[in-house]
């Protein structure tokens, strides 16, 4: 039986980075921000995947899920770069200061992740003079929460 964990947001997202959202088409991702996970049905799926032909043995033949499936359903773009293996950047505090304004100032040198607990704390609530660029900010850390939100491990 898998381990289903979601580090979901618990909150909604500001209607004013909506139209942030749907510039970079996760406005639909963002709104199944609720959803019910069973860990018995993923784990039954888990158990058919066969790694060798990376397909599903089910009772109605093998399927797979295709890059393009998952952008018809959630309309994600899947014509850009590919992000395949950690990052060697050696200024990451500078490259979330450009991209959020804000770091994490937890007395390291090298920052090497952010916290949900953090990008919440510090991005859940847009002042009501939020400037574009703050708007662009939130929208950016709560991208990241959504990416991040969802794993499945071994129990």
């Amino acid at each position: 039986m898998l381990r289903v964990c979601v580090h979901g947001l618990r909150y909604q997202s500001d209607e004013r980075i909506f139209l942030y959202l749907d510039a970079t088409r996760f406005r639909i991702a963002a709104l199944i921000w609720m959803f019910q996970l069973r860990a018995d049905l993923i784990t039954t799926i888990v158990e058919r995947w066969h790694l060798e032909t990376h397909t599903f043995h089910l009772p109605c033949g093998e399927c797979t899920i295709t890059l393009e499936d998952v952008a018809l359903q959630l309309g994600l773009l899947v014509d850009s770069d590919a992000v395949t293996s950690s990052s060697k950047m050696f200024k990451t505090a500078v490259l979330c200061y450009q991209l959020l304004r804000n770091s994490p100032s937890d007395g390291e040198t090298r920052l090497t992740n952010l916290k949900f607990s953090w990008l919440k704390e510090n991005f859940k609530t847009l002042l009501s003079s939020a400037s574009e660029w703050e708007k662009m900010c939130a929208t950016r850390a709560y991208i990241l929460q959504l990416i991040g939100g969802t794993y499945a491990g071994q129990r």
